[in-house]
This record gives structure tokens, C-alpha cells and sequence, in this order.
């Protein structure tokens, strides 16, 4: 009762657990290819900058000319024509990269490659012209490493699900084969349940980059019908598609202990600064990060340590409350009898200074996101939606 009394008083909660990483990828610099789409082959004395590749029946050429600039064929994947062209002149003969219909360039960090319309851009410049569209979308290359995970592909995929989400309409996401898709605990078919059947246009979000789990998590402002709500969000991705999508869907009702302000958690993203790199002299490292969500977690409330005493903690945008209120610091560490709070899932972002943990709190399936930096906690957000589990156990 006591726990529960301290619980219900500080309105907390959340938690984390690793996923899988993503493979790693080619590193010889070939263009990379996602489901159904193939790369092309490097000319004599080629280079190329990283081909891009396609979703299913996508075009990925990766084919380069020659360091004298001469004809270079490009390479085709399942459902995409083969495009010829004389390659210019260029330093040792630029590779030419095409993606799926309106894709992206296959040089640079990956972006995602659309479906239906022209043959996407070259990966570099003195190619040849590339392949002809292809099927439904792939995550373009990084590079040239096939299965790299860059903070570049988290937030192209992070921007594409949010587009589908507003259109309701999935089929241009790089989706793995077995994806699996939760709102509020619920497992579901993407695109035929929740909000993807009331979604609008994307209000606000601030997300986290975890490059070492190749996963994205997202605390947003979203319209559901004509009602803007909280919302969290989680996708991981393997080989550049993803496999898990992980949502919560805040609407009135659904958490009991305060009413959300969605206003209120749009402000944050420049009260708190989430998304801002952080000084690498001020960094804290990924461990630190993980072991200051678990002791948060596993000894909670007893395990709210180093916050600064600016530190604020909002939940679906509500509470504002001081980040130590109804909480203390312990000065042990968690041992095997402490799990107040199971940390399901724990990522860090050591860039921007994010801790992301995921848990089950008091009848809620709980995003918490923590902004740390000079080793103090700065700001905590929660995002609580109503579910007995999170469909993830």
C-alpha cells in the first residue's frame, strides 16, 4: 500500500529492453540492397558512393562507368528495366545508383525510396542513367554498407511511418516480412486498426536515435479524428526494414492519474531541448545512461537520482510536477530483489543525452523519455496509454 500510495503521488513510470540490432552491412562499398532489389556491379576503376536500395520489385543499379567515362549499364532488380547511358568523365569513374520510383540518391545516408513515378537519381554524379521504377518502397543505402544503421535512416523511416500514418495508408513503408505492429498492447494488423483508422497530419514529435539497436522512439502530438492526442512510438528496423512497430495511443480516459496537455508536450521539445546534440565534454556514455533508467526503474521511487534542480516531469504533457516529487535517492544500487518497475526495454541516443525506457505502470503501458547530460537527469517525459500488458512480453 505504501508502494502504491508513492506510485499514485509521483504519477510515474517506464522502461526498457533490448531489441535485436540490426546486421551489419557490406562494407566493400557496393550499393545495398533491401528485399527484392539487387545492386549493380562496379565499373573499371569505379567508386561509387553507395547504392541505393529498393523494397520489393524495387530498382537498386549501382552500375559505375569508366574512369574515361564510358557507357556503363546499370544493374536492375526484380520489376525494374535496365537503363543504359554514357557516363561523363569523372575522378576514377563515378558509380551511378538508381532507387526505386521517386527514390532518393543512393549516395549519402539512407532515405527511403517511394513507389510509383520516375526512375530515382543517381548515386553520383558522371553515371549512368538509371533503371526503370520499380515496386514498393526500400531504405536507401548508407554509404555503400548494406545493413548500417545511421541516425539518417532512423529519422527517414521515422518521417515515412508518420506520412503513411496521416494518409492511413502503410504500403509505402519498408516493411519486413512478419512485421508486427502494437497500439495500447494490442496486437494488430498495420494500417486496418487504432489510429491509423482517425490519424491526421503530424502536430509535433521529439525523437531518440539508438544506431546500436537500430530503433527509434518518438513522444508526438497527433489528431485523432478531430481531437489532438499524445502519442509514443517505437520502430525497429533489421537490414533497413522494419520489424517492429510499437505505438500508444493517448486518448481522454485512458490514464487515470491526470489529464493530458498535448499543448503542454509540444512546448517541451524547446523548454527541454530533446533533440539537441550535447557537448561531447558533457556526455554521458551509453552505460551510464542504460544503468540510470534501471536503478530509476527497479528501485522506483527510491531510485530517482541525480536530477538537476530544474529538472521538470510531465506525463501524456500533464502533471508538470518537479522531477523528485514523491521520490528519493537511494544510495545503493539495484540488487536481485529490486523490480519495482520491470524495465522491459532500455535505449540511449548518447548524442542528444536520450534515455528511452518502456514498462507497465499501474494498469498503463508506459513510454518514459530522460534527458541527461554532465550527469544529471534535466527533464523527464512520460507517455501513458490504458493496457494490461504491452503486447511485447
Amino acid at each position: 500500500m505504501a508502494l502504491r500510495a508513492a506510485l499514485a503521488a509521483s504519477c510515474l513510470v517506464s522502461a526498457l529492453a533490448c531489441s535485436e540490432s540490426a546486421d551489419p552491412g557490406d562494407p566493400s562499398g557496393n550499393g545495398g540492397s533491401a528485399a527484392g532489389g539487387q545492386s549493380g556491379s562496379a565499373g573499371a576503376g569505379a567508386q561509387p558512393t553507395g547504392g541505393a536500395s529498393s523494397g520489393s520489385g524495387g530498382t537498386a543499379s549501382g552500375a559505375a562507368g569508366t574512369a574515361s567515362g564510358a557507357s556503363g549499364a546499370s544493374g536492375s532488380a526484380t520489376g525494374g528495366q535496365a537503363g543504359a547511358g554514357a557516363g561523363a568523365s569523372g575522378a576514377a569513374g563515378a558509380g551511378a545508383g538508381a532507387s526505386g520510383a521517386s527514390g532518393q540518391s543512393g549516395a549519402g545516408s539512407g532515405g527511403v525510396s517511394g513507389t510509383s513515378g520516375a526512375a530515382g537519381d543517381s548515386g553520383s554524379a558522371g553515371g549512368g542513367s538509371g533503371g526503370a521504377p520499380g515496386g514498393n518502397a526500400g531504405m536507401a543505402g548508407s554509404g555503400g554498407t548494406t545493413g548500417e544503421c545511421t541516425r539518417e535512416l532512423l529519422s527517414n523511416a521515422t518521417d515515412a511511418y508518420f506520412e503513411a500514418l496521416e494518409a492511413q495508408d502503410p504500403s509505402t513503408l519498408p516493411l519486413a516480412a512478419g512485421v508486427k505492429f502494437t497500439e495500447n498492447g494490442e496486437v494488430a494488423e498495420l494500417g486496418e486498426a487504432g489510429l491509423w483508422l482517425t490519424a491526421g497530419a503530424l502536430v509535433y514529435k521529439h525523437t531518440a536515435f539508438d544506431t546500436e539497436e537500430c530503433s527509434a522512439m518518438s513522444q508526438a502530438v497527433v489528431p485523432d479524428g478531430n481531437m489532438d492526442i499524445p502519442f509514443a512510438l517505437r520502430l525497429k528496423l533489421v537490414a533497413q526494414q522494419i520489424t517492429e512497430i510499437e505505438t500508444i495511443a493517448v486518448r481522454p480516459g485512458d490514464y487515470s492519474l491526470g489529464a493530458s496537455n498535448t499543448a503542454a508536450l509540444a512546448s517541451s521539445g524547446a523548454s527541454v531541448g530533446w533533440e539537441d546534440p550535447v557537448p561531447e565534454a558533457e556526455r554521458n556514455t551509453r552505460e551510464e545512461i542504460i544503468a540510470w533508467m534501471d536503478k530509476y526503474f527497479r528501485m522506483f521511487p527510491a531510485g530517482v537520482c541525480n536530477t538537476s534542480s530544474a529538472c521538470r516531469r510531465i506525463e501524456n504533457g500533464g502533471g508538470d510536477f518537479m522531477c523528485t516529487a514523491g521520490a528519493s535517492c537511494s544510495p545503493d544500487d539495484p540488487g536481485p530483489g529490486d523490480n519495482e518497475l520491470t524495465p522491459r526495454l532500455i535505449l540511449a541516443d548518447v548524442e542528444t543525452g536520450l534515455g528511452v525506457g518502456f514498462t507497465i505502470f499501474m494498469g498503463n503501458t508506459d513510454m518514459h523519455m530522460f534527458k541527461m547530460h554532465g550527469g544529471e537527469v534535466h527533464g523527464v517525459s512520460a507517455v501513458l496509454g490504458q493496457a494490461g500488458m504491452s503486447g511485447w512480453e
